[in-house]
């Protein structure tokens, strides 16, 4: 049966480093489908709050339900499942530099339960032409641009049909016009069905790709569609 829930609900959560509070009472909702940025200083509690969605920091205080999976007391055998419900992409891009396109691809399908060579081939050349890379498969990571590596991060990230994308500053190492070629496809993504939660620095990609904003400042989540509030480029 079809879920109209939303495939993020983050309620009352308090997030914690170590033993500093980093964002308090922070309630708010991503739809399916939904493309929201994220955004906020270095050291605001962005990518914190990233963290716990994925489940990589504890949630010990609220709750927040991603994708069908509670995340506050997760059992750690739950935590390979739900990733496979999420898309989590990095700045650093996180690939195997000793692996080619499509090893790196085959190690996550591997890894979250593939097993039929002819279907891993199928969807490996799906999701690579989905990103734009058609032809990329036998090179090594090097041997690609920054922007090429990015979208490899994307087609990894989308190997397993996620109801969301999380997306940790992907175009922070990007120069402008790379990186506003990662933000359409994130955007074609999107409009096939899958939500994105992105965090970003980069004031211009959002201000000429108007979205839902949530902003990180002063320990609390703050939200474009609840209230108005001043962006300024040191985002």
């Amino acid at each position: 049966m079809f879920s109209t829930d939303p495939v993020v609900r983050v309620k009352e959560a308090n997030i914690f480093q170590d033993h500093n509070t980093v964002l308090a009472n922070i309630n708010f909702e991503i739809e399916k489908g939904e493309f929201v940025f994220l955004v906020g200083r270095t050291g605001s509690g962005k990518s914190s709050l990233l963290k716990t969605l994925y489940a990589d920091l504890p949630l010990r205080l609220g709750d927040i339900d991603i994708a069908g999976f509670n995340i506050r007391g997760i059992k750690g055998s739950q935590i390979p499942l739900l990733r496979r419900k999420l898309g989590i992409i990095f700045q650093d891009f996180q690939l195997f530099p000793d692996r080619t396109v499509a090893e790196n691809l085959s190690f996550v399908m591997k890894a979250t339960g593939w097993s039929d060579s002819a279907r891993m081939k199928a969807r490996l050349n799906e999701v690579l032409m989905q990103v734009g890379l058609g032809s990329v498969d036998k090179k090594m990571p090097h041997q690609l641009s920054g922007g090429e590596q990015q979208r490899v991060v994307i087609a990894r990230a989308l190997i397993n049909e996620p109801q969301i994308l999380i997306a940790d500053e992907p175009t922070g190492n990007l120069d402008p016009e790379v990186s506003f070629g990662i933000l359409k496809l994130f955007q074609q993504i999107n409009k096939s069905g899958t939500a994105i939660l992105m965090a970003t620095h980069d004031y211009g990609l959002i201000r000429k790709n108007p979205a839902r904003i949530l902003k990180c400042e002063e320990c609390k989540v703050w939200d474009s569609a609840k209230e108005a509030f001043e962006l300024t480029s040191e985002y």
